[in-house]
């Protein structure tokens, strides 16, 4: 990922201690951030603690010399940045910007900026459902402005509700958005994550190393090139991204078939990264299986596993289909083969040792145009690559 220079507006709320975690995974990310505070967020977080976060000057007041030393700071903060993010933004914030008022300087700024604009409401569920707060949320999108929405959850003032900030890692995640190309703008994308598990009896089961990063790391990726994103996941070792239009949850092959089919009309195309168990156990057991001292081991027949990305290829008009490949040998000859058999028009093809349960990647893309292969990258970066592929095949159809 490419840093950035973050502006980041601190309105005054007791949400601001987000903001502090914010600054930190913003920098781990490669980001400079600025913090600009209204005087109100310092009776709850000291101007010190973000200036020994962010590492710059923190800005107090429009007419401040910190930055630039002519007293127009908050027109050079907005000239230098990539993108200007106010979290939390209090009501009265938000209302500001609204209707255009500039009378302090995170409301001078917003006036003033020529980079894209983003805020992170928080407030009491109340104001956030109030008709005003909600005219003013509706005209700031209008305008082009970014609402990330705020979540639903106990509030500091002890009632529970909509209108907590988002967490300091979603907000991380999902402002990158803003400056990706959105090059599956409009795009429904259905993509499968995950290792399945085939149970033996209620305690046991059948099923691989998959982490469900590379999943993840697609979805994440068409979420940020302007697809709408359903997510079917089986077990997973990493964490659920942010932002998707929908994820439901398929921990065996059979119920990721189900899950699947129950959304393949609608969508545009279906990645198929999950880790799909080959086999189900056809006698499983309802108890769990015990020990009974004879020294012989339970016998468990197996039996085929419904074909997921085959049945979606098959269909009258499928999606644009991709699918994986993940071999240990012979990994380009099994994988052309593969996407010959099922008739899928882009496939993935890596090494099961460079691939499951790591967080990188190293992968040959195989279309009906040419082969690419890719150096070993981070699994977000491989999936940049491979929806850049995607994209232009799309072009193509």
């Amino acid at each position: 990922m490419t840093g950035k220079h973050i502006l980041l507006g601190v309105s005054g709320g007791i949400a601001a201690y987000k903001s502090c975690e914010l600054v930190r995974l913003l920098k781990k990310q490669g980001h400079s951030v600025t913090v600009a505070m209204s005087r109100a967020t310092a009776e709850f977080v000291s101007p010190m603690t973000f200036q020994a976060l962010s590492g710059k000057p923190v800005l107090l007041d429009t007419h401040g010399s910190e930055v630039g030393g002519n007293g127009m700071a908050h027109i050079q903060l907005t000239r230098a940045a990539d993108v200007f993010l106010i979290a939390p933004a209090t009501a009265n914030t938000l209302a500001k910007i609204a209707h255009g008022i500039a009378d302090n300087l995170l409301t001078n700024l917003a006036a003033a900026r020529k980079c894209p604009l983003a805020v992170a409401p928080a407030m009491n569920v109340e104001m956030w459902q109030n008709p005003a707060n909600q005219r003013n949320i509706r005209q700031l999108i209008s305008d082009g402005i970014t609402v990330f929405q705020p979540d639903s959850g106990e509030q500091a003032c002890g009632e529970t509700g909509v209108g907590r900030m988002k967490e300091a890692a979603e907000l991380a995640e999902l402002l990158p958005d803003l400056w990706t190309p959105k090059i599956l703008a409009g795009k429904k994308i259905l993509i499968t994550a995950g290792a399945t598990f085939e149970a033996i009896d209620p305690v046991r089961g059948i099923t691989n190393i998959s982490s469900g990063q590379m999943g993840i790391a697609l979805a994440q990726a068409c979420r940020a090139a302007g697809a709408a994103v359903t997510l079917i996941y089986g077990q997973l070792q990493t964490t659920l991204p942010a932002g998707l239009k929908q994820m439901q949850q398929a921990v065996s092959a059979e119920a990721m078939y189900q899950a699947v089919h129950q959304h393949i009309a609608e969508q545009d195309v279906f990645i198929s990264v999950a880790a799909v168990a080959d086999y189900k156990v056809k006698n499983s057991s309802s108890q769990k299986l015990k020990k009974d001292g004879s020294g012989k081991a339970p016998v468990i027949e197996l039996t085929e596993n419904p074909d997921i990305l085959a049945s979606v290829a098959k269909l009258p008009q499928p999606p644009f289909c991709v699918g994986f490949a993940a071999e240990s040998k012979n990994v380009l000859e099994y994988a052309r083969a593969k996407r010959q058999r099922k008739h899928i028009p882009m496939l993935i093809a890596n090494q099961v040792s460079q691939a499951m349960g790591k967080a990188t990647n190293r992968i040959t893309i195989i279309d009906d145009y040419q082969e690419t292969d890719f150096p070993e990258a981070d699994k977000r970066q491989v999936a940049e690559a491979i929806i850049g592929r995607l994209a232009e095949l799309l072009e193509k159809q």
